[in-house]
């Protein structure tokens, strides 16, 4: 713990981006739908954050080496301010996909920040730990988010306002704090071919984690009101699979930092995978069993991108964090432009149950993939 009180400023950052970030990917596909945009729009809507995330990536380490990490986190949240504002003053599907490519642009350099932050601070020992504690925060701040859709009703502009001074207030804690930001990351260019060769499982896993925990936290909202739930039991929904991913991410943190990493992220998919399948096969319309389905699924599935960087960053030479982080960002993004879009199509035509058909196959498939490695490489 000890160890942790440096990067407390950091974890604030982190937690009050994470909630701004979290309500408005909330209020973004429940205002859609209300609005009347067909679910593949608000599935292409949702694609375009994560292509803009995509291309961020590749300008993470540039941008921190130019000016460093908190002038880079500064002028991204403040981009990313705008955006939100724009986005509740103009309800325009088309004008939201652009805002929305430019918002996870922004948000995949702030992410970068943050993370290779973290992990040039920290060791291998307690690596899994580190980025469990990271994860707790992002839980919290999106479980806090899911809530405000009841609180405060989503057909005005008070959501969206309340999303963008969260974002602006995101950049003082990393402002005032110390100077022990790490050194400015090695002058090189971005390089995915470097980030898979250092480990083709996390970057593999990254994408898996791309085409599931972001398919049912993004389209969740329309999965829930396919099958007639209200905006309350939509939030305890969302909510649901968002709690359950602190049950167990510190276990399974400590577990890889233990055990390894491939025997974690296993336990990890292989639970995910489970649930999935029973939650396509049995839960039906009942609430609460959709919401207990959904608890196990995140308790497994969550954990699962922090896994992945830390095995990914296992690896990582000096000066290499944020370009590891950048290239782990960018698989996650790949598979979260792709995810939505693919989940999306087969929930509207064949209905909302096929949203954890979806993830079911996609983790099915790591699994295996993951099993082939630790053949292929034991030990």
């Amino acid at each position: 713990m000890r160890k942790l009180i440096p990067l407390f400023p950091l974890l604030a950052s982190a937690s009050l981006l994470l909630f701004a970030n979290g309500l408005q990917s909330l209020l973004i596909a429940w205002r859609g739908s209300h609005e009347g945009f067909a679910t593949l729009l608000i599935g292409f809507i949702t694609a375009a954050y994560y292509l803009g995330f995509a291309i961020g990536c590749v300008h993470i380490t540039p941008l921190i080496r130019a000016i460093g990490h908190i002038r880079t986190f500064s002028a991204m949240a403040s981009i990313s301010t705008a955006t939100i504002i724009l986005s509740g003053l103009v309800v325009d599907p088309w004008m939201w996909m652009a805002l929305r490519l430019l918002n996870g642009y922004c948000l995949a350099i702030l992410f970068g920040v943050i993370e290779s932050w973290l992990n040039a601070k920290v060791d291998n020992s307690i690596r899994a730990r580190v980025l469990s504690v990271y994860r707790y925060a992002d839980l919290g701040s999106n479980t806090l988010a899911q809530f405000f859709l009841p609180w405060f009703g989503g057909l005005g502009f008070v959501l969206f306002g309340i999303s963008a001074m969260v974002f602006a207030l995101s950049i003082t804690p990393i402002s005032l704090a110390d100077r022990s930001s790490p050194a400015p990351p090695d002058k090189m260019k971005f390089n995915i071919r470097f980030v898979w060769q250092i480990s083709p499982l996390a970057s593999t896993g990254c994408i898996a984690v791309g085409f599931t925990n972001t398919v049912y936290r993004a389209l969740g909202p329309i999965y829930c009101l396919g099958l007639g739930f209200d905006t309350s039991q939509i939030a305890a929904f969302m909510s649901a699979s968002i709690i359950s991913g602190s049950v167990l991410q510190y276990p399974l943190g400590y577990f890889s930092d233990t055990y390894g990493r491939r025997s974690a992220i296993l336990v990890s998919t292989g639970g995910g995978f489970v649930a999935s399948l029973l939650l396509f096969l049995f839960a039906g319309d009942s609430l609460w069993a959709n919401m207990a389905g959904v608890f196990v699924l995140g308790a497994f599935s969550m954990p699962l991108y922090s896994l992945c960087s830390a095995h990914a960053n296992d690896r990582a030479g000096p000066g290499q964090f944020a370009m590891i982080s950048a290239g782990i960002l960018f698989f996650w993004a790949v598979g979260a432009v792709v995810g939505p879009l693919l989940a999306a199509a087969f929930m509207g035509w064949l209905g909302p149950q096929m949203l954890f058909a979806f993830t079911a196959v996609t983790q099915a498939i790591f699994v295996t993939y993951t099993l082939t490695r630790v053949i292929q490489r034991p030990g």
